[in-house]
């Protein structure tokens, strides 16, 4: 493995003929209006992933950081909508990381998740002041590093990146005091995003000569 001497760019523009080689399952989504196709997008597993899990963390952020709701119901919520997404993930993904040999990427996601419920719910239904006083710092740290396993993984210095720019972001928290809930949205998001509308600088023949 060698991430530094790849000649694909990090990020592109989707090349259909390329990504239709890569990922076997693709959605293709299309906005008309009056007849005149206003957006048009194809997305892998990976992207429909990323798409749900970027719903998911706003909705989850923001609500956070804007409505008036106790952090027990809130707690409730976050957690039912994190395991739902977990389970999306592990449905939407099982084939691809199954035959690309991979299954350890999507089980680190899933113990990361679900161990971060698990300690944001102690933090809250437990009353462990030091999680809930770093919540944000808490998911960005557990995203930062699902990213570089992941990037490690698949031999993608962009998956890198976006890990770094989370590890980055819990420096960043101290200075927006106040705003951490939607600051760390939109760090997440915003990455998500990115990823799923861009393609990402992987090879997968070279992961499967290696395994």
């Amino acid at each position: 493995m060698n991430l530094l001497n790849q000649t694909k760019p990090i990020l592109r523009r989707k090349q259909r003929d390329l990504y239709c080689q890569e990922y076997q399952s693709l959605v293709s989504l299309y906005l008309k209006i009056a007849g005149k196709t206003i957006y048009s997008g194809l997305y892998s597993c990976l992207d429909q992933v990323c798409l749900i899990w970027g719903l998911i963390i706003a909705a989850i952020f923001l609500t956070a950081q804007f409505a008036p709701i106790s952090w027990t119901t809130q707690a409730i919520a976050w957690s039912i909508l994190t395991l739902a997404g977990t389970l999306a993930m592990m449905i939407l993904t099982h084939f691809w990381v199954k035959q690309q040999q991979l299954n350890w990427i999507l089980y680190t996601w899933v113990i990361l998740m679900v161990g971060g419920v698990t300690l944001t719910d102690c933090g809250i239904f437990l009353g462990w002041g030091f999680i809930l006083t770093n919540l944000s710092h808490l998911w960005l740290g557990l995203c930062s590093l699902g990213y570089m396993v992941t990037g490690l993984g698949l031999n993608s210095r962009a998956l890198l990146l976006v890990g770094v720019e989370h590890l980055l972001g819990i420096f960043i928290l101290p200075h927006v005091i106040g705003w951490q809930f939607l600051a760390t949205a939109a760090i997440m998001v915003v990455s998500l995003l990115v990823l799923a509308e861009t393609q990402w600088d992987i090879n997968l023949s070279q992961i499967n000569k290696q395994n």
